[in-house]
């Protein structure tokens, strides 16, 4: 847990500097005074402060974000006193609506720009890694890919009637894209299953339905001193090929006949190296080995990876940024869908918290890191008053009509846009809640 929040901290430190920099630098460029540059909220308290010339350095306690006020400007410090003052040239206020609406956008510029530069970066260090679709022969369903008309056994060939190269695109896919249809191999026949909203909202509450068929290798024991097959002398990575004396060829395959024998000792073959062992386990009330089973695709998959040269990192890097960003703005698509119920997906600082693995992976590290990136471009540029896009989009209005919104105006669109994020905020903290500690979802 404390690798994963210092992983979070780190990550969040380094998005809101690289947002709050994009405000300041074109600040500077337009000459705009810039009164504080502050990473995480203030309120009331604050770790550390500096001013440097006219600016006031700092950092916050409230790991929300982080903000950058500039002289001049009706933004989430009210400063009401200021705007009651005749408009001076440094000030936002002062400047013309094109400047104005560069220094709005300045912050997701340039989160769009890290993401670039991460993606150039992993691409370039490490390549890229993934299974291709086309050796996953079979997949294992659960009740929910059964309901939909998935069979274990069956192969994907495309979805939503194009083929998908890596296999981890195939669920990611499946969900985003409209319609949202499976082309699968089921014995010598060609099924096409269709999913409708409803089959979607499902999905996105249940998690992926399906996964690559497995051989039943053990990864490990629930408990050592309980579990039937560790006392039968069963050891990590024997490989279980017949319970009962029934064949079994793949995991899914072991469920119905241990739930048949469940209570009883009963014989199994194993596979350890070159040597095929029997050894008799005492299944517990439930059914159950006390296995845990290996899931790691890499142990039975060939695993791709493309290398790249440094100047073949670069349009690499730069097609999976808009690769994500596509990827992300259809996730608001569904998220807006009522149908879908995809805003109980919708999470705080927890779930991005545990979008970090338990051991420190830099390659990982930098993956989430781009990929918040993105989430913080596309958030902040929602036209909501509040958030950058909503600063925006008023000047943006004054460009085309010419008419300026008046500093009232500009006061009450701010306080109804912070209401707007406070009540979007208090959803994402109940879906938290709800997922990780009340567990009702």
């Amino acid at each position: 847990m404390t690798v994963k929040i210092i992983q979070f901290l780190l990550s969040l430190t380094i998005l809101v500097l690289v947002h709050e920099f994009g405000h300041y630098i074109l600040a500077k460029v337009f000459k705009v005074r810039v009164e504080k540059f502050y990473i995480f909220f203030d309120i009331g308290f604050r770790f550390f402060k500096k001013k440097i010339g006219e600016t006031e350095y700092g950092i916050g306690w409230l790991p929300l974000g982080g903000y950058v006020k500039l002289s001049g400007m009706i933004d989430e410090s009210m400063d009401k006193e200021q705007m009651k003052k005749p408009p001076q040239p440094w000030e936002f206020r002062s400047k013309p609506a094109w400047q104005r609406l560069l220094i709005m956008l300045g912050g997701i510029i340039m989160n769009t720009l890290f993401a670039f530069i991460i993606y150039i970066g992993i691409i370039a260090v490490w390549g890229t890694d993934y299974i291709p679709t086309s050796e996953v022969k079979q997949v294992m369903v659960d009740s929910l890919g059964q309901q939909i008309g998935l069979h274990n056994g069956d192969k994907i060939i495309s979805v939503n009637g194009k083929q998908v190269e890596r296999y981890r695109d195939v669920y990611v896919n499946l969900i985003l894209d409209d319609p949202h249809s499976l082309q699968v191999l089921h014995g010598n026949d060609t099924i096409n299953i269709k999913l409708t909203d409803k089959d979607i909202a499902k999905v996105i509450e249940h998690g992926p339905f399906f996964t690559p068929r497995l051989p039943f290798v053990v990864a490990g024991f629930m408990d050592t001193t309980k579990s039937g097959a560790y006392k039968a002398g069963m050891r990590p990575g024997d490989k279980i090929i017949g319970i009962a004396g029934q064949r079994v060829e793949y995991f899914d395959q072991a469920r119905p006949i241990l739930k048949a024998h469940k209570g009883e000792s009963v014989p199994i073959t194993v596979v350890r190296g070159k040597d095929t062992l029997t050894l008799t386990a005492h299944l517990s009330k439930d059914g159950m080995l006390g296995v845990l089973a290996q899931t790691d695709l890499s142990k039975f998959y060939p695993l791709r990876t493309k290398h790249y040269s440094f100047w073949e990192s670069i349009p690499a890097g730069i097609k999976l940024t808009f690769k994500q960003i596509g990827s992300y703005l259809k996730q608001f698509k569904l998220i807006f869908n009522p149908q879908t119920k995809a805003y109980k997906s919708v999470g705080s600082f927890i779930a991005i918290g545990n979008l970090f693995p338990k051991a420190w992976d830099w390659q990982y590290f930098w993956s989430i890191t781009a990929f918040l990136s993105i989430v913080f471009a596309v958030i902040n540029l929602i036209p909501i008053p509040g958030l950058d896009g909503g600063h925006a989009l008023f000047a943006l209005w004054e460009i085309i009509t010419g008419k300026r919104p008046s500093d009232k105006f500009l006061e009450y669109a701010q306080i109804v846009g912070m209401a707007i994020i406070l009540l979007l905020f208090i959803l994402a903290m109940w879906n938290d809640l709800a997922r990780y500690v009340f567990k009702i979802r």
